[in-house]
């Protein structure tokens, strides 16, 4: 099968994300866009406009409302899905690098940026106090003062977020106290992205050290270990089969000193019990930024250094695909 190609962006690819059904795919770049397309087809349903930086992260509630971006222009904000009108917007010091609903759609985070003299803060607003947004007042804002966190996502029933930081280390914040009820190390550099499995048992890590990692979100006990030779950018694991997708590749700076067969930049695919890889997928002209399976598992997608959005499906053979131990 042919991949659908998306082009609605100019500049890299930052984050993808699937609604929870599937039919919606979102999308932004470095180029302060955030557009949303329909994942079965490839056509563009419409932008949310208003940012004036790179747009770094995007995420979608539950029953697909509402829509949470950050950006690189210190602001965050929400989005109604439907009309693209900006519902909030929260001013900050420094960059937005992460964002996220709980399961709910009523309480959101964002992580910022060190940068500037300001410190990294993970904040908490609950969408249900209007007084919290007017006053642009977090009822939690948790500094992490040492490491910037660079990758968060919302652990089961909403009772933490687990945020993976610079220096590879993860961090469990509770969204009620704020205190860490758990750190693990198991990365010896940056993670770049933390992608959680359906039930939010599990989640993989990305990281420059060349590695992807599954984890028990709840104790963060590490499970598997999938290696590479290049940093990986992203990872994410299927829902219906056992197996996980890695994007990632050369920093684009490097690309040019060596031999085009080096660049690697396909999506990698291996299996989630046995640490093998099965199949790789070309495709982008560039280092693969972030990879997202479709809900339903019989499709995923990349977003590309390059400016664009692959939808590959899955021949009838991969579902019929058994790695033999």
């Amino acid at each position: 099968m042919k991949p659908i190609l998306l082009q609605g962006h100019e500049r890299s690819i930052t984050q993808i994300k699937y609604n929870r059904e599937g039919d919606l795919l979102f999308s932004v770049a470095k180029d302060t866009v955030t557009n949303v397309w329909y994942s079965v087809n490839g056509e563009r349903l419409g932008t949310y406009n208003g940012h004036t930086g790179a747009v770094w992260c995007v995420d979608c509630d539950w029953d697909t409302k509402n829509v949470l971006t950050g950006s690189a222009d210190n602001s965050c904000r929400l989005w109604d899905c439907e009309t693209g009108k900006q519902l909030a917007l929260l001013h900050t010091n420094s960059a937005v690098r992460t964002c996220g609903f709980d399961f709910s759609g009523n309480i959101i985070m964002f992580s910022t940026d060190k940068q500037m003299g300001y410190q990294c803060y993970l904040n908490f607003f609950d969408l249900r106090d209007p007084q919290q947004i007017e006053d642009n007042q977090p009822y939690l804002s948790i500094p992490c003062s040492d490491h910037k966190i660079t990758s968060a996502v919302w652990g089961p029933l909403g009772e933490f977020v687990i945020a993976g930081h610079e220096n590879g280390e993860f961090n469990q914040f509770s969204a009620k106290s704020g205190e860490i009820l758990k750190k693990a190390k198991e990365h010896t550099k940056q993670i770049n992205d933390i992608q959680t499995s359906v039930d939010l048992t599990m989640f993989i890590s990305a990281s420059k050290d060349n590695t992807a990692k599954l984890f028990d979100s709840t104790s963060l006990d590490h499970i598997k270990t999938f290696k590479t030779e290049r940093p990986v950018n992203s990872a994410a694991i299927s829902p219906i089969m056992e197996h996980v997708v890695m994007g990632g590749g050369q920093e684009a700076m490097e690309v040019t000193t060596t031999s085009t067969r080096i660049g690697k930049f396909e999506a990698r695919f291996f299996h989630a019990a046995y640490e093998e890889e099965f199949g790789r997928v070309k495709g982008h002209f560039g280092p693969i930024n972030c990879v997202a399976f479709h809900p339903d598992g019989k499709s995923y997608s990349s977003g590309g250094e390059d400016g664009y959005v692959r939808i590959h499906y899955f021949d009838p053979q991969y579902f019929d695909f058994e790695l033999e131990a």
